[in-house]
Parts: C-alpha cells; structure tokens; sequence
C-alpha cells in the first residue's frame, strides 16, 4: 500500500509554506501541524470546498497572503512523478495487490492518477477525499483492508511521513518509511516484492 505525495510524486509546500508563515516551524513540525490542521482535514475529507478551504487555512496558519494567493500555489504542490516512480511500479511481482492511500483533494487528485497517468498502477486506489477518512486515523486503514480484504498485518505500508507510518503500524500494518523513489527502491527490494527489470 503506496502514499503517493513524498514517495512517488514531487510534492512541493514547504517551502512556499515557510515563506507565508510568520513563525516557521521545521520541515517535520510543518507537516506534523499540516496533518492535525481542521482546514486540512476537513479538505482532504471532501467536507468542504476549494475556497472555504483556503479562507480557513489562511485564517488558521496565519499566512500573510491571502485565500486566492494561497490556493494558486497549492495547485501546483503536487508536481511531477519521481524519478522512475512508474518503473518501480511496474516491477512490482505480478500477484500483489498494488494500493494507494493518499491524503489528498479534489484539486490534486485527478492531476497525479491521470494526467500523471499512476491510475493505472494501481488495484485499488483510495484518496481521502473520496473515503471520508483520512490518514493517520486509523478508520482509513481499517476502511482499506475491509474494502481490499486483506488482514491489516498481510499489508505492507510505505509513506514519507512518520507520523503515517507510525499510525499504521498501532492499527497492525507492515509499515516503512520512505522519502523518495530510492528509499521506497530499497525497501521492496528488502522485501522481495520486484522482479529484475
């Protein structure tokens, strides 16, 4: 079960993030505020809309650009595919079930699984917008093993947040941290998942 943002796609914010932020905090403790942000949430649910959702970001981090500002540059932070992220995906052994479970919404989700053409890839792919659940709850982990049927400790996790990978495995997940298409390279290749390409 794949995280896209971080593990196969560029994923921008940080830095623009930072900029617009009067206190900034690490790269980390933006993502930790990021992930528990009720704005965030409730986006990355499909709760709310596009503008409501910048209204309350702008609001709720203090950003020093406004809602319009804000929101044309998140549509931008989900960039390009990774280096060989398409490969690497293709070489996954035929027989295991390919998952993606992304916290993600209704401006980026489209982007990456068709005009980055990754739908493909995957058996099941799942965005938090779509399931009304949303990484690191484990709702969301539980919605996908009972969805895709496979017991939670059959299923080997990967995303680039910590506090992901941390939830995953308190619900009994296999979970691995991997920032990037090297990392994520390595991990499957540990776990005798590819075939030679």
């Amino acid at each position: 079960m794949f995280d896209i943002g971080g593990v196969l796609v560029e994923v921008g914010g940080v830095a623009p993030m930072s900029r617009w932020m009067r206190d900034t905090p690490d790269a980390e403790g933006l993502w930790h505020a990021w992930l528990h942000s009720e704005a965030v949430r409730d986006f990355e649910r499909g709760r709310i809309d596009a503008q409501t959702f910048g209204v309350r970001l702008v609001a709720e981090f203090e950003l020093s650009v406004g809602a319009e500002e804000f929101l044309k540059g998140f549509e931008t932070w989900a960039n390009a595919p990774l280096p060989g992220a398409h490969d690497l995906l293709r070489q996954v052994r035929p027989g295991i079930v390919r998952v993606a479970l992304s916290n993600s919404n209704a401006l980026h989700w489209s982007r990456i699984m068709r005009d980055m053409d990754f739908e493909r890839h995957f058996d099941h792919p799942f965005s938090s917008h779509l399931i009304d659940r949303i990484k690191p709850d484990h709702d969301a982990f539980e919605h996908v093993a009972n969805t895709v049927g496979i017991a939670p400790r059959e299923i080997l996790f990967v995303d680039d947040n910590r506090i992901n990978v941390d939830a995953a495995r308190a619900f009994g997940m296999q979970a691995e941290r991997c920032v990037g298409t090297v990392e994520l390279r390595s991990v499957l290749l540990d776990r005798g998942l590819l075939v030679s390409p």
